[in-house]
C-alpha cells in the first residue's frame, strides 16, 4: 500500500494526505423543486460550474503529535476533515490512516433532546462503537469532567449549548483515540472548562494518541500544536512550526 504513495509512511505515521484535490459541481441557478432538478437532469439542461474546495494538498502527520489547520471561513478546513474522516472522497489524490479515527465536528451531534444526559452518554458511547459495560466503567469519569452536576439526570432539551458541549468532549474523549480530530469544539465554554480540554488533549498527545486540532484561535494553536497548516481559498499557504505559520495566518488576517 505505502509503495503507492510519494510521502512514504513510517512506522510514526498516523496520516499522509497526498495531492488532495476536492471538486464540487454548482448549479449556476437555482431550481424551485425536487421533481423540476429532475426534469431538467434528465433533459440535460442543467448547467454547473466547478468549485475547487481543495486544491492539492499534501499533508504528513506523526502518531502523537498535536497538529492544527488555520484559515479563514471557506479556506477548505471542513472539507479536509471530511476527507480524512472518510465521509468525503476526494476527486483527486490518496489518503492513508494507521488506526481508528475519531471525528469530533460537532459537539453533541447523535445526542437526543428527550433522553436524559446518562442516556445520552450510553447513545453516543454505543455509537462510537464501545459496548455498554465499557460505557458504564467509564461513566463517573465522563461526569466528573463535564462538571453537569444533577442536569446529568435531565432531559437534554433542558441544557445550554455550554453544558451539551461539555458533555460531547466529555463522552467523545474517554477514550483514547488513535486519531482525534477537533473542528473549533474549543470555541465553547467557559475558560476553566477550555483549559480542562486543552490539558486533556495534552494527556493524549503523551499517550500516542494523534490529534487534528481545527480553530480560529491562533494563541491556541501556537500553545497545542508543534506543527500547523494554513489553508486559503483551498490551497496550502504554509506548513510547519505551529507558532510560525500562526503569525503567518495573523498577517493575513490582519
Amino acid at each position: 500500500m505505502s509503495k503507492n504513495f510519494t510521502i512514504t509512511p513510517t512506522s510514526d505515521t498516523a496520516f499522509i494526505l497526498e495531492n488532495i484535490s476536492v471538486s464540487y459541481h454548482l448549479s449556476e441557478e437555482k431550481i424551485p423543486s425536487i421533481k423540476e432538478y429532475v426534469i431538467r437532469r434528465l433533459k440535460g439542461e442543467i448547467k454547473y460550474n466547478s468549485f475547487l474546495a481543495l486544491d492539492d494538498i499534501n499533508i504528513s502527520v506523526k502518531k502523537g503529535e498535536i497538529f492544527g489547520i488555520l484559515g479563514r471561513n471557506g479556506a477548505g478546513k471542513s472539507t479536509l476533515l471530511k476527507v480524512l474522516a472518510r465521509v468525503l472522497s476526494p476527486t483527486k489524490g490518496r489518503v492513508w490512516i494507521k488506526g481508528q479515527v475519531y471525528p469530533l465536528l460537532q459537539l453533541g451531534a447523535g445526542f437526543h433532546p428527550e433522553l436524559t444526559g446518562i442516556e445520552n452518554v450510553f447513545l453516543n458511547g454505543a455509537l462510537l462503537g464501545h459496548t455498554r459495560q465499557e460505557i458504564q466503567e467509564k461513566l463517573p469519569k465522563i461526569e466528573e469532567f463535564a462538571e453537569i452536576g444533577d442536569f446529568i439526570n435531565a432531559p437534554l432539551r433542558t441544557y445550554s449549548s455550554g453544558m451539551t458541549a461539555r458533555l460531547g468532549f466529555s463522552v467523545a474523549t474517554a477514550w483514547v483515540p488513535d486519531i482525534l480530530i477537533l473542528d473549533e469544539i474549543l470555541s465553547v465554554g467557559d475558560a476553566a472548562f477550555v483549559q480542562k480540554c486543552s490539558n486533556r488533549m495534552k494527556e493524549f498527545r503523551e499517550s500516542g494518541a494523534t490529534i487534528l486540532l481545527v480553530s480560529h484561535s491562533i494563541d491556541m494553536v501556537a500553545e497545542l500544536c508543534q506543527r500547523a497548516a494554513l489553508l486559503n481559498h483551498g490551497k496550502l499557504r504554509a506548513i510547519g512550526d505551529a507558532e510560525e505559520v500562526s503569525e503567518e495566518y495573523r498577517k493575513l488576517i490582519f
